[in-house]
Protein backbone atom coordinates (compact mmCIF):
# COMPACT_ATOMS: atom_id res chain seq x y z
CA UNK A 1 0.00 0.00 0.00
CA UNK A 2 1.36 3.33 -0.84
CA UNK A 3 1.79 5.62 2.04
CA UNK A 4 -0.26 9.40 2.48
CA UNK A 5 0.14 12.54 0.77
CA UNK A 6 -0.04 14.12 4.30
CA UNK A 7 3.24 13.65 6.18
CA UNK A 8 2.82 12.18 9.95
CA UNK A 9 4.83 15.59 11.07
CA UNK A 10 1.62 17.65 11.22
CA UNK A 11 0.54 19.85 14.97
CA UNK A 12 -1.52 17.58 16.85
CA UNK A 13 -4.90 20.08 17.73
CA UNK A 14 -8.30 17.97 18.44
CA UNK A 15 -9.54 21.64 16.91
CA UNK A 16 -7.66 21.16 14.20
CA UNK A 17 -8.17 17.79 13.43
CA UNK A 18 -11.53 17.77 13.61
CA UNK A 19 -11.67 20.54 10.72
CA UNK A 20 -9.60 18.45 8.44
CA UNK A 21 -12.45 15.43 9.29
CA UNK A 22 -15.39 17.35 8.14
CA UNK A 23 -16.11 14.32 5.76
CA UNK A 24 -15.90 11.82 9.10
CA UNK A 25 -17.91 13.96 10.50
CA UNK A 26 -20.63 13.84 7.63
CA UNK A 27 -20.22 10.15 7.34
CA UNK A 28 -21.01 9.84 11.23
CA UNK A 29 -24.32 12.31 11.07
CA UNK A 30 -25.67 10.14 7.98
CA UNK A 31 -25.55 7.09 10.09
CA UNK A 32 -27.85 8.93 12.65
CA UNK A 33 -29.99 10.12 9.74
CA UNK A 34 -30.34 6.34 8.00
CA UNK A 35 -31.39 5.43 12.00
CA UNK A 36 -34.43 7.99 12.43
CA UNK A 37 -35.12 6.75 8.22
CA UNK A 38 -34.90 3.33 8.80
CA UNK A 39 -36.33 3.21 12.19
CA UNK A 40 -39.81 2.68 11.73
CA UNK A 41 -39.35 0.50 8.93
CA UNK A 42 -37.12 -2.59 11.23
CA UNK A 43 -38.68 -5.37 12.75
CA UNK A 44 -39.13 -5.22 16.68
CA UNK A 45 -35.95 -7.52 16.64
CA UNK A 46 -32.90 -6.65 14.60
CA UNK A 47 -30.64 -9.36 13.57
CA UNK A 48 -27.58 -9.02 15.83
CA UNK A 49 -25.49 -12.00 15.50
CA UNK A 50 -25.13 -14.89 12.63
CA UNK A 51 -23.33 -17.94 13.17
CA UNK A 52 -20.66 -19.59 10.69
CA UNK A 53 -23.09 -20.13 8.23
CA UNK A 54 -24.77 -16.84 7.66
CA UNK A 55 -27.59 -18.14 9.91
CA UNK A 56 -28.79 -15.43 12.29
CA UNK A 57 -28.61 -16.81 15.84
CA UNK A 58 -28.46 -13.44 18.19
CA UNK A 59 -31.36 -10.26 18.18
CA UNK A 60 -31.17 -6.63 19.55
CA UNK A 61 -33.92 -4.49 20.18
CA UNK A 62 -35.47 -2.51 17.28
CA UNK A 63 -33.98 0.95 19.06
CA UNK A 64 -30.63 -0.38 19.60
CA UNK A 65 -30.28 -1.69 15.95
CA UNK A 66 -31.12 1.56 14.50
CA UNK A 67 -28.75 3.65 16.55
CA UNK A 68 -26.22 1.26 18.76
CA UNK A 69 -23.37 1.66 16.05
CA UNK A 70 -23.64 5.34 15.03
CA UNK A 71 -23.66 5.98 18.56
CA UNK A 72 -20.69 3.93 19.08
CA UNK A 73 -19.02 5.06 16.11
CA UNK A 74 -19.80 8.63 17.38
CA UNK A 75 -18.04 8.05 20.97
CA UNK A 76 -14.70 5.88 18.86
CA UNK A 77 -14.51 8.62 16.96
CA UNK A 78 -14.35 11.58 20.13
CA UNK A 79 -12.54 9.46 22.22
CA UNK A 80 -9.64 8.64 19.50
CA UNK A 81 -9.92 12.58 19.05
CA UNK A 82 -9.49 13.84 22.63
CA UNK A 83 -7.84 11.25 24.91
CA UNK A 84 -4.39 12.00 23.37
CA UNK A 85 -5.25 15.07 25.83
CA UNK A 86 -4.96 13.14 28.63
CA UNK A 87 -1.96 10.78 27.32
CA UNK A 88 1.08 11.24 29.35
CA UNK A 89 3.22 10.50 25.71
CA UNK A 90 0.58 13.21 24.16
CA UNK A 91 4.13 15.03 22.60
CA UNK A 92 4.70 11.63 20.48
CA UNK A 93 1.16 12.09 18.84
CA UNK A 94 2.62 14.71 16.26
CA UNK A 95 5.42 12.52 15.21
CA UNK A 96 2.49 10.08 14.09
CA UNK A 97 -0.66 12.56 13.07
CA UNK A 98 -1.19 11.88 10.01
CA UNK A 99 -1.33 8.72 10.61
CA UNK A 100 -3.53 8.27 13.99
CA UNK A 101 -6.33 10.34 11.72
CA UNK A 102 -6.34 7.66 8.65
CA UNK A 103 -7.14 5.08 11.72
CA UNK A 104 -9.58 7.69 12.50
CA UNK A 105 -11.37 7.86 9.37
CA UNK A 106 -11.12 3.64 8.70
CA UNK A 107 -12.92 2.52 12.12
CA UNK A 108 -15.64 5.39 11.09
CA UNK A 109 -15.40 3.54 7.79
CA UNK A 110 -15.26 0.30 9.10
CA UNK A 111 -18.49 0.32 11.97
CA UNK A 112 -20.61 2.73 8.89
CA UNK A 113 -20.12 -0.47 6.93
CA UNK A 114 -21.17 -2.81 9.50
CA UNK A 115 -23.91 -0.84 9.95
CA UNK A 116 -25.28 -0.50 6.31
CA UNK A 117 -25.04 -4.56 6.67
CA UNK A 118 -26.81 -5.03 9.71
CA UNK A 119 -29.57 -2.32 8.59
CA UNK A 120 -29.81 -4.44 4.72
CA UNK A 121 -29.91 -7.72 6.88
CA UNK A 122 -33.04 -6.50 8.82
CA UNK A 123 -34.45 -5.43 6.15
CA UNK A 124 -34.52 -8.63 4.30
CA UNK A 125 -32.02 -8.40 1.45
CA UNK A 126 -29.84 -11.48 0.89
CA UNK A 127 -26.72 -10.50 2.79
CA UNK A 128 -24.13 -12.84 3.21
CA UNK A 129 -23.05 -11.10 6.42
CA UNK A 130 -20.56 -14.53 6.53
CA UNK A 131 -18.99 -13.45 4.02
CA UNK A 132 -18.81 -9.47 4.36
CA UNK A 133 -18.14 -9.33 8.13
CA UNK A 134 -14.74 -11.42 7.97
CA UNK A 135 -13.73 -9.21 4.52
CA UNK A 136 -14.39 -5.98 6.54
CA UNK A 137 -12.45 -7.31 9.45
CA UNK A 138 -10.10 -9.03 7.10
CA UNK A 139 -9.16 -5.24 5.18
CA UNK A 140 -9.19 -3.41 8.56
CA UNK A 141 -6.02 -5.86 9.49
CA UNK A 142 -4.39 -5.57 6.18
CA UNK A 143 -5.11 -1.11 7.21
CA UNK A 144 -3.52 -1.09 10.47
CA UNK A 145 -0.53 -3.94 9.65
CA UNK A 146 0.76 -1.21 6.97
CA UNK A 147 0.70 1.60 9.21
CA UNK A 148 1.35 -0.41 12.63
CA UNK A 149 5.49 0.75 11.88
CA UNK A 150 4.42 4.05 12.21
CA UNK A 151 2.78 4.72 15.28
CA UNK A 152 4.91 6.15 18.48
CA UNK A 153 4.83 5.36 21.84
CA UNK A 154 1.59 6.00 23.72
CA UNK A 155 -0.65 4.76 25.85
CA UNK A 156 -3.91 4.51 23.53
CA UNK A 157 -2.98 3.54 20.33
CA UNK A 158 -1.15 -0.36 19.31
CA UNK A 159 0.03 -2.52 21.19
CA UNK A 160 -0.11 -2.22 24.79
CA UNK A 161 1.52 -4.14 27.14
CA UNK A 162 3.64 -3.34 30.15
CA UNK A 163 6.85 -4.26 28.13
CA UNK A 164 6.35 -2.18 25.26
CA UNK A 165 4.76 1.08 27.67
CA UNK A 166 8.21 0.93 29.63
CA UNK A 167 10.46 0.78 26.42
CA UNK A 168 10.00 2.88 23.27
CA UNK A 169 13.01 0.44 21.67
CA UNK A 170 10.53 -2.58 22.82
CA UNK A 171 7.78 -0.28 21.40
CA UNK A 172 9.46 0.18 18.26
CA UNK A 173 10.93 -3.41 17.65
CA UNK A 174 7.06 -4.91 18.64
CA UNK A 175 5.05 -2.58 15.86
CA UNK A 176 8.00 -3.39 13.23
CA UNK A 177 7.19 -6.94 13.89
CA UNK A 178 3.22 -6.74 14.54
CA UNK A 179 2.81 -4.72 11.16
CA UNK A 180 3.61 -7.48 8.73
CA UNK A 181 2.13 -10.31 10.84
CA UNK A 182 -1.23 -8.20 10.75
CA UNK A 183 -0.94 -7.48 6.95
CA UNK A 184 -0.80 -11.48 6.64
CA UNK A 185 -3.37 -12.40 9.09
CA UNK A 186 -5.52 -9.74 6.91
CA UNK A 187 -4.75 -11.54 3.59
CA UNK A 188 -5.54 -14.64 4.58
CA UNK A 189 -8.97 -13.71 6.53
CA UNK A 190 -9.68 -12.40 2.89
CA UNK A 191 -8.87 -15.79 1.56
CA UNK A 192 -11.09 -17.10 4.04
CA UNK A 193 -14.03 -14.56 3.11
CA UNK A 194 -13.95 -15.68 -0.25
CA UNK A 195 -14.50 -19.38 0.40
CA UNK A 196 -17.27 -18.56 3.10
CA UNK A 197 -18.59 -20.68 5.77
CA UNK A 198 -16.28 -22.74 8.66
CA UNK A 199 -13.63 -21.88 6.36
CA UNK A 200 -13.69 -17.94 6.89
CA UNK A 201 -13.76 -18.44 10.93
CA UNK A 202 -10.61 -20.52 10.96
CA UNK A 203 -8.84 -18.20 7.86
CA UNK A 204 -10.17 -15.34 10.18
CA UNK A 205 -9.04 -15.87 13.92
CA UNK A 206 -6.45 -18.31 13.38
CA UNK A 207 -4.32 -15.58 11.79
CA UNK A 208 -5.60 -12.65 13.60
CA UNK A 209 -5.29 -14.39 17.17
CA UNK A 210 -1.20 -15.53 15.81
CA UNK A 211 -0.69 -12.28 14.94
CA UNK A 212 -1.93 -10.37 17.93
CA UNK A 213 -0.37 -13.36 20.36
CA UNK A 214 3.38 -13.36 18.65
CA UNK A 215 4.05 -9.61 18.91
CA UNK A 216 3.24 -9.64 22.84
CA UNK A 217 5.40 -12.77 23.41
CA UNK A 218 7.95 -10.98 21.43
CA UNK A 219 7.58 -8.03 23.22
CA UNK A 220 8.26 -9.86 26.61
CA UNK A 221 11.55 -11.60 25.24
CA UNK A 222 12.87 -8.55 23.84
CA UNK A 223 12.08 -6.73 27.40
CA UNK A 224 14.20 -9.29 29.07
CA UNK A 225 17.32 -9.02 26.67
CA UNK A 226 17.32 -5.38 27.38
Amino acid sequence: MTGMSQTDNNNFSPLEQLKSDWYVIILIIATFAAAVYFYPQLPERVPSHWNVRGQVDGYSSRIWGAFGIPLMNAGIYLMMLFLPLIDPRRDNYVKFAGTYRLLRVVFVCFFTGLYVIIILAAMGYPISVDRLVPLGISLLFVFIGNYMGRIQHNYFVGIKVPWTLASEEVWRKTHRLAGPLWVIAGLLGIVGAMIGGTAAMWFLFVPLLSATVIPVVYSFLIYKQL
